[in-house]
């Protein structure tokens, strides 16, 4: 048979751009292939900034017009277009790079017409996130997707590295957890012709599930099962809360890491939380440092400074009680007066962590008045074992408690604040079987990316936000 191979085209295989850019100049070809955010240059060369979204830098490539499709393809290349190029890596004689390309061929996979979103100007994230489906390929939503990646890649490292074991929890739920906020229902029912029973209520026992059912709030309760069971579990994933609220912090979908440690009491529970964020913190710093510097630069000018005082001091932790004697001596700088007793607003978390403490702070022994039903009571009987972790420009970012593990206490909490304890038989049932200490706090994952970021909305933390009104994309 014939040997054909010296006919065939060579294969350059393709490297992504982050590692095309730490290339010395060399004779030998690569491949480098992504979509052009710039274009200059004249009929005998061209300029082309190219981004894959591996890192926030371009690579420049010079196209010179000896290419046999230079006037056919090149010069009509505008912003937007999608390109595969091969060349030779050489010292670039222009300021801003220490490298660029020389391109031996183009290949155009796609052309941008005229009215391409994304031109080479400041867009609002108001703006942007009328075209989510375009706003990944500028600068600030391609950082924060590779901070988001980042994250993620350090909370499963975290956790699994100490010896916890990720749990899948349910997103359909029939029971709620703490009352924490408005819940969507899922249903199978037909809104033209809905059922009802006897009463005219819906009976809901013709739904798909027999009864009612709603997307989760979160998954600590399920959570609580396998730790009873496991010891060391946390869970990752999509949440819930059907609030009407438009606040830059509020989403109706969002992500959240709920670990929960078997035998955790609430000061272990105060430690965990802190190596967490700390953790990820200095991960990111030493991971992501590129991306963070934009940030630092275009969105929050303290940012790194911050982020390192998270990185290298330990948290402040001080009580509910003490908090409140702190707070209540400048009641006159609040919107929200504040006494003991009276919930912790956003501005009071902020004043402790960014104008008392400058750093995280960590308040615990809340009123039992504010908090949830599972929430371990105290021996003075007006205090719960929860505990909220501070930090400057978010406020609240981790909310947790030691879990009340005496089944007759958490019975009556149960009742007191009206809740039906058939609901939660299985619960209870956790009380009644081996019974023991156990704690956990839940963290909203688009509020930490807020605090890497400095970000000012969550919607451009998350990848396509749902809020009232919008569920697009």
């Amino acid at each position: 048979m014939e040997n054909n191979s010296n006919s065939m085209d060579i294969h350059v295989k393709r490297i992504e751009i982050i590692n095309a850019l730490k290339m010395q100049p060399s004779e030998e070809s690569i491949c480098i292939a992504g979509w052009i955010r710039t274009k200059r240059g004249s009929k005998t060369f061209s300029f082309l900034e190219i981004n894959d979204g591996s890192c926030l830098k371009n690579m420049q490539v010079v196209v010179d017009n000896s290419l046999e499709n230079y006037i056919a393809e090149v010069e009509k290349l505008t912003t937007g277009s999608s390109v595969k190029i091969e060349g030779i890596i050489v010292q670039s004689q222009g300021a801003g790079q220490s490298i660029e390309m020389h391109a031996k061929k183009v290949t155009v996979y796609g052309f941008a017409p005229e009215d391409y979103p994304l031109q080479k100007k400041q867009h609002t994230f108001e703006f942007l996130r009328n075209i989510a489906h375009l706003r990944p390929r500028t600068n600030s939503i391609g950082a924060v997707s590779r901070l988001r990646n980042s994250l993620s890649y350090a909370t499963h490292t975290f956790y699994q590295q100490r010896g916890f074991y990720y749990v899948h929890t349910p997103i359909i739920t029939a029971s709620d957890c703490e009352g924490a906020g408005e819940m969507f229902r899922v249903s199978t029912l037909d809104f033209n012709r809905i059922p009802k029973d006897d009463n005219g209520n819906v009976d809901f026992s013709k739904d798909f599930f027999g009864k009612p059912a709603m997307l989760t709030v979160s998954g600590q309760l399920e959570g609580e099962i396998y730790a009873t069971a496991l010891s060391k579990i946390y869970t990752f994933g999509p949440t819930f809360r059907a609030e009407n609220s438009n606040t830059p912090r509020h989403l109706a979908e969002f992500w959240m890491i709920e670990p929960e440690v078997a035998f955790n009491e609430l000061k272990d529970n105060m430690d965990l939380a802190e190596d967490y964020v700390r953790y990820v913190v200095q991960w990111v710093l030493d991971k992501n440092i590129d991306d963070l510097e934009f940030f630092n630069q275009r969105i929050e000018n303290n940012l790194l400074n911050e982020l390192n005082i998270i990185a290298e001091n330990t948290f402040e932790r001080v009580s509910y009680t003490d908090a409140m004697k702190i707070l209540e001596k400048n009641n006159d700088n609040f919107e929200y007066k504040v006494h003991w007793g009276s919930d912790i607003q956003t501005e009071h978390e902020r004043y402790l962590a960014e104008q008392v403490f400058r750093k995280p702070v960590i308040l615990y022994n809340y009123p039992k008045e504010i908090k949830a039903f599972y929430m371990k009571l105290n021996d003075d009987n007006a205090t719960v074992c929860a505990m909220d972790v501070l930090v400057p420009r978010i406020g609240e970012l981790v909310g947790g408690s030691e879990r009340e593990a005496r089944y007759d206490v958490i019975k009556n909490r149960i009742t007191e604040l009206g809740l039906n304890t058939d609901d939660y038989w299985w619960y209870l049932d956790l009380r009644k079987y081996g019974t023991v200490p156990h704690a956990g706090f839940g963290l909203g994952f688009e509020r930490l990316l807020l605090l890497t970021t400095g970000m000012k909305n969550i919607r451009d933390v998350i990848p396509f936000p749902r809020y009232p009104g919008n569920a697009d994309f």
